[in-house]
């Protein structure tokens, strides 16, 4: 038998708050498998890309400082901006970055991935 663990602080006084500026990625980048077939720099680039978005998913940091951030060098920033792109976690229209939402997860074999994927299956039908 599987024995939950009990969540709490381990430092209380380090709890995070939202500030102001406050970011954030949807735990189903990782839940729903989209971080697996990442490279280390499309990681890296959709984490940074998060952290600095706006509330509807925007930054517009250049090339040059983004790569100086991130250790990338113009060829990896590139193709890491080009996979993100491809699998449809960003979109990019020079100087503009955008995080994108999560896209609904697919219909695995055939079979509904969801209730939402049951209901619009059923909506579909003559």
């Amino acid at each position: 038998m599987r024995r939950e663990i009990e969540k709490r602080p381990i430092v209380p006084a380090r709890i995070r708050r939202v500030p102001e500026g406050f970011s954030w990625v949807d735990r189903r980048f990782v839940r729903d498998g989209l971080i697996a077939p990442l490279s280390r720099d499309e990681v890296v680039l959709y984490f940074f890309l998060a952290a600095v978005a706006d509330r509807d998913g925007l930054s517009y940091y250049g090339d040059a400082t983004t790569g100086a951030l991130l250790k990338l060098l113009p060829s990896e920033l590139e193709a890491a901006r080009r996979g993100l792109v491809g699998a449809d976690l960003i979109a990019f229209a020079r100087p503009l970055y955008q995080v994108l939402s999560i896209p609904a997860p697919a219909a695995r074999d055939g079979k509904p991935s969801g209730i939402g994927d049951i209901l619009r299956r059923l909506g579909e039908r003559p």
